[in-house]
């Protein structure tokens, strides 16, 4: 409501000075939304939560014992998930709210709960033996039917995380996740067919209208998985960078024209910009085979500062145009 619209009519005598005092005490009067403020406040709430109770276990390790602290955590999350199934609706592929305020945050503590559960009897009493996976394949399971369950993008997001760390650790050795050496063309090609599968499962639940709203949390794991891993197999493979450069820009047109349709700007905002970093290594690579046989040979360098000077302004004039034919789409 826009208080000088109807100051302008009160002096063209369109409405009464009575009216504009009625408006005015209406706008100074008006209610304003706290609920995202709420929600961010019950989020960091029950993350303190979890926070405290591991600084608490780590404090008093001693003193509390190990059965103690297992048993304490798997009643936190017993409760939470009796609860839960306890006030949840009736299931549906569609869209279900939440029958009160406070239902999703205590969710999200039980599942955090159940993971701490898993791992602490990983860790101290090696529940699973040398079975690694099983530690983060039970919680991505659990996790799964949980987010399906009772209807929750953020229990989604975790299952998801687990579903990659169950991946890793089951396809590469052990040692390869403590040494961090992620150059390892195993990793490249799990993370490729993990963000292919996750894309998958967000156009199957857009397509068969399983949970619909549960398309943009896979698609967005998906799509900078894919990227990501592939990016690194482009760095990685340099002898045969321009095969990977031509399957990368294949996806991304793909992506792009899906996106597009969509109406989503993010990721084509994504795509856009992982293509570019791709194009950009791609070229700059080329530049240094051709030409830079002589480290006293500058034109590389020359032409490589040309290419990120004209290319910057010819990506942002892209986003800028794609926007406008996004606008202009949307308002056909």
């Amino acid at each position: 409501m826009d208080p000088n619209l109807f100051k302008k009519l009160q002096t063209e005598g369109l409405i009464s000075n009575e009216s504009l005092q009625n408006i005015r005490a209406l706008e100074e009067g008006r209610f304003f939304s706290l609920h995202w403020e709420l929600k961010t406040l019950l989020y960091l709430g029950v993350l303190l939560l979890s926070g405290g109770l591991g600084i608490l276990v780590y404090k008093n390790i001693d003193t509390i014992g190990h059965t103690a602290i297992l048993i304490f955590i798997a009643l936190v999350s017993s409760g939470c998930f009796f609860y839960c199934f306890y006030r949840k609706g009736m299931f549906s592929w569609s869209r279900v709210a939440s029958p009160n305020a406070f239902f999703d945050y205590i969710l999200l503590l039980g599942c955090l709960s159940f993971i701490t559960f898993i791992g602490y009897c990983q860790f101290e009493y090696h529940a699973f033996g040398e079975k690694y996976g099983l530690a983060t394949f039970i919680p991505m399971l659990v996790l799964f039917i949980s987010a399906y369950t009772f209807d929750h993008l953020g229990v989604l997001s975790l299952a998801i995380t687990n579903m990659a760390a169950w991946v890793g650790i089951t396809v590469t050795p052990l040692r390869l996740l403590r040494e961090n050496d992620f150059n390892d063309t195993v990793l490249i090609h799990t993370g490729l067919a993990l963000g292919v599968v996750l894309i998958l499962l967000g156009v199957v639940s857009a397509y068969k209208n399983y949970k619909t709203h549960f398309e943009f949390t896979y698609l967005n794991f998906g799509v900078h998985l894919f990227f990501i891993s592939g990016l690194a197999g482009l760095f990685r493979y340099s002898r045969i960078y321009g095969i990977w450069f031509l399957v990368l820009a294949g996806v991304a047109i793909y992506l792009g024209l899906e996106a597009f349709k969509r109406k989503s700007f993010y990721f084509l905002l994504i795509v856009v910009l992982y293509t570019y970093i791709a194009l950009s290594y791609s070229v700059v690579r080329w530049l240094l085979t051709t030409h830079g046989n002589d480290m006293f040979n500058m034109m590389p360098i020359y032409l490589a500062l040309v290419y990120f000077i004209l290319s910057a302004i010819g990506v942002v004039r892209l986003l800028i145009v794609l926007n406008r034919k996004m606008k202009a789409h949307d308002s056909l």
